[in-house]
């Protein structure tokens, strides 16, 4: 089993591979497709075992991780790996996998594709609900119904993020030393917003806009990927009172809106992956209801600015095929 630890607020799994989850802008869900919005920052990630006097007790059962979340926020992973010596990574949103739509398993190989392969996946931003987008993560607590889990299996009981990495089968790719190639594009915020209310403790992901955003084939075939040597992660979401009780810490600010961030003319992104080809979309997670379309059937009013934003392409900043590489691979 491959070695997970936490550095510098990424998770790292194995010699080869690392994952942080990266603060972002909520785009719109008025029906359009937005480019990528920035990285704002990683979110600060806790050990459960640091903290095992305070958190519930189900989750000293299986450990993992935890990170803070105010209500209706965005995120995406960022994947870093050894452009030499990729790893296949399956990501779950409350046991449901995030590319397939089907219930959490660990096995791999089977079936159609529902993993994705780093690096040549830089980042995923959302569910695979649609021909060449995804619609954005979205933390909402838990018992609401808004969750991806709760729409696809009627009930909201794990939320969180679950990640299995699975190292490459000896001899499938050498181990020589890489040449130096990195490239990131995150940001810095320029300004923030006062915190919205927070609402219950633990928080799982729900759909929200629409994102141009391709879930790229595994060019190496699942018989590539090692099932036997792998490492796992649960990743808890928390909102901003249960991380303050749990740690005595402050969680970051609340980010600023992507009409703000638009309107001060600050860069959005695309990246440049002509020929690289998009998993087919799941059928089961392109029928999942958006936090705005949950709202409006509850009769709840707007929460926030969801009005079309133009951004124009001038802002948008195109990015080679290779962001997310790293020079050696090695932690």
């Amino acid at each position: 089993m491959l070695r997970v630890r936490v550095l510098d607020d990424a998770i790292r799994i194995g010699r080869h591979f690392a994952v942080s989850f990266q603060r972002t802008l909520r785009i719109p869900d008025d029906g359009g497709v937005y480019p990528l919005p920035p990285g704002l920052g990683r979110f600060p990630v806790c050990r459960v075992r640091d903290y095992a006097s305070r958190v519930p007790a189900a989750w000293r059962e299986h450990g993992g991780v935890f990170i803070p979340m105010y209500q209706r926020e965005a995120l995406w992973l960022a994947f870093e790996g050894a452009y030499w010596r990729p790893t296949a990574v399956k990501v779950a949103v409350g046991k449901v996998n995030a590319v397939s739509g089907e219930p959490w398993s660990e096995a791999i190989g089977r079936g159609a594709q529902d993993y994705v392969v780093a690096p040549g996946q830089p980042w995923l931003d959302g569910i695979n609900a649609g021909e060449g987008f995804i619609r954005q993560f979205v933390a909402m607590p838990l018992g609401m119904g808004y969750t991806v889990e709760g729409q696809v299996t009627g009930k909201e009981e794990f939320g969180g993020v679950q990640i299995v990495a699975y190292d490459p089968k000896p001899g499938r790719f050498p181990e020589r030393a890489p040449r130096s190639r990195f490239r990131g594009a995150f940001l810095e915020t320029v300004c923030c917003e006062a915190p919205s209310a927070a609402y219950g403790g633990e928080m799982g992901l729900a759909a929200g806009g629409r994102m141009r955003q391709e879930i790229y084939p595994d060019e190496h075939g699942a018989d590539t990927w090692d099932a036997g040597n792998r490492g796992r992660v649960y990743v808890h979401i928390v909102n901003s009172e249960m991380f303050r009780d749990i740690t005595g810490m402050e969680p970051p600010p609340s980010p600023v809106t992507a009409r703000s961030y638009a309107q001060a003319g600050l860069p959005w992104f695309d990246l440049y992956d002509e020929g690289k080809g998009d998993v087919a979309p799941s059928p089961t997670l392109a029928g999942v209801t958006s936090v705005k379309e949950k709202d409006q059937s509850l009769g709840f009013g707007p929460q926030q600015d969801d009005g079309t934003l133009d951004v124009p392409a001038s802002s948008v900043v195109v990015l080679g095929a290779g962001a997310g590489d790293v020079d050696d691979g090695e932690w």
